[in-house]
């Protein structure tokens, strides 16, 4: 609920503040006066667009200032999503600079216009000519009956699970395009695989493959030179062999006189034994030196394919070889497995489409059963307000397809004169009827779901006498259930409110300024005696206004 508006520098405001209570409150003033620089000023604290044209002196900034009650709104989630100090009392505080620049605060707290746009759906309903639209909307025809349906739960409920269907089918989809894409790829990622499982590759293998054919390809050579080495090791008469033991034998006579003799024969023993040892090394090799050509065939044959299969897969190595081995083997198992994969998606939405049915049935059956009550409501109501024969055909139609709020389909007809033929409201009814179908409207909402503050922006237009007088009494009723504004023309809504504000011009120094305040009991009567008289208020029009304040 508004309780305060305060407003410094905008259009022709130079500065007021006003405070507003529950009930019907009701603004006033001729025309011209500035009421809807009052309401500019709202929708400008609310998050509309702003620009120079805004401020009355545009060496100073403006500021709006609007403060709300919101403890009944349940907005605690709300403020907490969009990171915000929650306070029951909330102020809402934009600013325009002379540069230009607009600025926005919530509790303090610097907010961007969406968020303000946002908060003001949930605060403030400003209902004029061009709001009756939205009666064509199928959104608010649906909004409409399911306040009486009581479907909010349900609907909250079939929500979540049309997000979770949403998203399991976005995911079928991916999947399935993928296995669109490697179906197209299965067959060539197939033989590459099997090409590279039949090859059986290990890891160092092409390193030993490779010694062992250099060996093979320079056989002679090895073979003649292990030969050699051989008799330079073993000859008789001057093999390292028997020169080794000759000085062995040499040093081991003379080893007991020094210590130094002693080292230096250990040091040849110790050469004796090594080159024992390579003597022996040198035989094996030499008595296994043998060419088999179809080795060298075999290893030829071998190394041609590890060759191929790097120059076919752009690799070197024959550990990068088996990587790509490992990559075609997922990319196999994955066609094989992704219909198993997609059949078990397929369940999960079955699931969920199972159970998004129930809700749906619930929902469908609690808007038939809705729609008797508030087609007689409706009807009941334009009735009051002049429109004797207007009707209603409204009639809901499950389908097969998930929309956002159920699976419903919704014809919501209306029909004005009697006898005439059902049609679309915005084809059949005027702009005095929508205005009075929107009241009746917001009536049943009113007394059904927790709306914001609703200010009707001259709704009253076009209609006198006793219309004007339901209209009036429509508005009290709302305002026993919320807080209600209405800005009018007519003295019989005007002595309805439980508040009465004047918004009117004066001209200090030759400059017109805008001003809103707050009218007395004694100031109430007069101004509705010259609502109803004109400037020269008659004694009749004082006692006509008098009897229509009670």
């Amino acid at each position: 609920m508004l309780t305060q508006l305060s407003i410094n520098n905008y259009a022709l405001i130079d500065s007021l503040s006003i405070d507003f209570s529950s009930g019907l409150s009701i603004i006033t003033g001729e025309t011209g006066a500035g009421k809807s620089i009052l309401l500019g000023a709202l929708g400008l604290v609310l998050g509309n667009r702003a620009d120079l044209s805004s401020l009355k002196d545009t060496s100073q900034k403006c500021i709006v200032e609007a403060k709300m009650a919101i403890a009944n709104y349940n907005l605690e989630d709300f403020f907490n999503e969009v990171d915000l100090d929650y306070e029951a009392e909330t102020i809402i505080r934009r600013e325009i600079l002379p540069s230009g620049k607009s600025r926005a605060f919530v509790n303090d707290t610097p907010v961007n216009l969406s968020v303000l746009n946002e908060l003001r759906n949930k605060l403030i309903d400003v209902h004029s000519q061009h709001q009756t639209m939205e009666l064509s909307d199928n959104a608010f025809q649906f909004s409409i009956i399911d306040a009486l349906a009581n479907n909010k739960k349900k609907i909250e409920s079939y929500q979540r699970g049309y997000l979770q269907l949403q998203y399991l089918e976005k995911e079928l989809k991916e999947l399935e395009r993928i296995q669109k894409e490697a179906n197209q790829q299965y067959d060539y990622n197939l033989h590459l695989f099997k090409e590279l499982e039949e090859a059986n590759l290990k890891a160092d293998e092409q390193e030993d493959l490779e010694e062992r054919l250099e060996k093979l390809n320079n056989i002679e050579d090895i073979k003649t030179n292990l030969s050699e080495a051989l008799e330079i090791s073993i000859n008789e008469e001057i093999g390292i062999q028997n020169l080794l033991n000759t000085l062995e034998n040499r040093l081991s006579k003379i080893a007991s006189f020094s210590k130094e003799y002693q080292q230096i024969s250990e040091r040849i023993t110790s050469v004796k034994i090594e080159i024992d040892d390579v003597v022996a090394e040198l035989e094996d090799a030499n008595e296994n030196v043998d060419f088999n050509p179809n080795e060298a065939e075999e290893i030829n044959d071998r190394l041609q394919l590890i060759y191929n299969l790097q120059k076919k897969h752009t690799v070197g190595t024959i550990e990068e070889l088996l990587v790509v081995f490992e990559e075609l083997s997922d990319k196999v198992q994955q066609v094989e497995s992704a219909e198993d994969t997609i059949n078990k998606k397929k369940q999960e939405i079955h699931s969920v489409s199972e159970k998004l049915d129930k809700v749906a049935d619930l929902i469908t059956k609690s808007r038939t059963t809705a729609i008797p009550k508030l087609t007689k409501e409706l009807e009941s109501l334009l009735a009051d307000l002049g429109m004797q024969n207007a009707r209603f055909s409204i009639k809901v139609k499950q389908t097969i397809i998930y929309f956002p709020n159920g699976k419903d389909n919704l014809e919501f007809l209306f029909s004005a004169n009697k006898g005439g033929n059902f049609g679309e409201l915005k084809k059949v009814a005027s702009g005095g009827e929508l205005s009075r179908i929107m009241l009746a409207v917001k009536k049943v909402l009113s007394e059904n779901i927790h709306l914001p503050t609703i200010i009707f922006d001259e709704i009253d237009t076009g209609v006198s006498g006793e219309v004007s007088n339901k209209i009036a009494a429509i508005m009290q009723q709302m305002s026993n259930h919320m807080q209600v504004v209405a800005i009018t023309h007519l003295p019989q809504i005007a002595a309805k409110g439980n508040n009465h504000y004047k918004v009117y011009k004066e001209e200090i120094k030759g400059i017109t300024t805008t001003n809103l305040k707050q009218l007395s009991n004694e100031e109430r009567i007069v101004e509705i005696a010259e609502m109803l008289s004109g400037k020269d208020i008659s004694d009749s029009a004082l006692t006509h206004a008098k009897e229509l304040l009670g």
